[in-house]
């Protein structure tokens, strides 16, 4: 990297720790040491801890404290979440739905399913990322348990119709769980309202710490319990009602309670200035540079997201310049960004496999300026005139 600044729009990706959550981290690194299972003293604070942070994560989807089960990432939270209820319920029947575009936790949780029998509808979308609900209710059968949709795209940003979904699941009665990584503390959840059985969340995508998740799990009552939804599939100690055994990490979930704290007072100020810079690249980019498209919905989308299309470059090219002039963007997801195959994703959507391989992911947040997006808008269209002209790609 050459440049004199360097401009983070990779938010998406992960996001930078806010510094008031890493100060309640050291906090608690240095003075809640203890396991939150012994029964001694120090153990009960970092009890208290857990009980606290419950409250004020649950607080933020209107769930209720004790249907928050903290994991170690929104990778395992799915994990949890799939192959835990498709296992307590395959006695209903071993059909589950999801969409060609979710995230690979969850792609390949269902698709591990089919070695115990399992069978899994991948639902298509449109060009815009979005399911079909007619095709959904079309594909329900009495064999079907479990319906995985996520809520919002993290590469191409579409917000699915979630509240239509939780209806058509419990008109059903089908468990519904929803990828909602990118979507928490971005844009309001309602579990009740939106009828959301099972629900992912990761701190590091809203300025908390990496290695801490949760999984919502709707709590029917005493009798019901758990019960209903889910099964575990890890082993261990009694830790989180025996569903994610493993010593907890106190100052990780301290820390994403406070940076739900901060999501939940900052969200509507943010959705709107973000929407500002998201449509602020959107209109620039589609005015001023030829040959270019939007990816994903023009406004059911996450406020922070804008993937372009480029046509006649890759997008690892253009993400490997921008680096050079202090700006980190991406091609798509941080989880497949290693690989050489196109996005499924955007394969989904209609895109040819040269045309996936030319997208730019960009992701603003809660700590990019006008300034940054100016800057960023500045650099792009140089970088595209060059490698167009390097391009085999590019007819004359």
């Amino acid at each position: 990297m050459n440049a004199s600044k360097y401009i983070y729009l990779d938010y998406a990706a992960t996001t930078p720790m806010d510094p008031l959550v890493i100060e309640v981290m050291n906090e608690h690194f240095r003075n809640s040491y203890g396991n939150s299972s012994s029964l001694h003293s120090v153990g009960q604070k970092a009890a208290q801890i857990l009980v606290k942070s419950r409250e004020t994560i649950a607080s933020l989807i209107n769930a209720k404290r004790d249907e928050i089960i903290f994991t170690s990432s929104g990778t395992e939270a799915d994990n949890i979440a799939i192959l835990g209820a498709a296992l307590k319920n395959q006695n209903r029947g071993k059909h589950i739905i999801t969409s060609t575009i979710e995230h690979h936790a969850v792609e390949n949780a269902c698709k591990s399913l089919k070695k115990k029998g399992f069978s899994t509808t991948f639902l298509p979308v449109d060009k815009y990322g979005l399911i079909d609900l007619n095709e959904l209710e079309d594909m329900i059968t009495d064999e079907t348990t479990l319906i995985s949709i996520m809520f919002a795209n993290n590469e191409i940003g579409t917000i699915e119709p979630i509240k239509e979904i939780g209806e058509i699941a419990k008109e059903h009665d089908v468990i519904f769980h929803t990828d909602a990584v990118q979507a928490f503390g971005k844009v309001p959840i309602n579990v009740e309202a939106m009828n959301i059985d099972l629900l992912s969340a990761s701190a590091h995508k809203l300025y908390g710490p990496k290695g801490v998740g949760m999984l919502y799990l709707r709590n029917k009552g005493v009798r019901e319990g758990w019960g209903k939804y889910i099964e575990p599939i890890m082993f261990g100690g009694g830790h989180e009602r025996d569903l994610r055994p493993s010593t907890v990490n106190v100052p990780g979930i301290a820390g994403f309670a406070k940076a739900v704290e901060l999501a939940k007072e900052e969200m509507p100020k943010e959705i709107e200035r973000q929407t500002k810079l998201r449509n602020k690249i959107i209109e620039f980019v589609l005015n001023n540079i030829d040959d270019t498209y939007l990816n994903g919905h023009r406004t059911q989308r996450l406020p922070n997201n804008v993937n372009l299309g480029i046509r006649f470059i890759e997008g690892e090219s253009i993400v490997l310049d921008l680096d050079s002039e202090g700006v980190a963007a991406s091609t798509g997801s941080a989880c497949s960004s290693k690989s050489l195959e196109p996005s499924h994703v955007l394969l989904a959507i209609g895109l040819k496999p040269q045309e996936a391989h030319g997208s730019l992911r960009v992701t603003v947040g809660r700590f990019t300026t006008d300034d940054d997006v100016d800057y960023f808008l500045k650099k792009l269209p140089p970088i595209v005139e060059r490698l167009r002209k390097m391009s085999p790609l590019k007819s004359n």
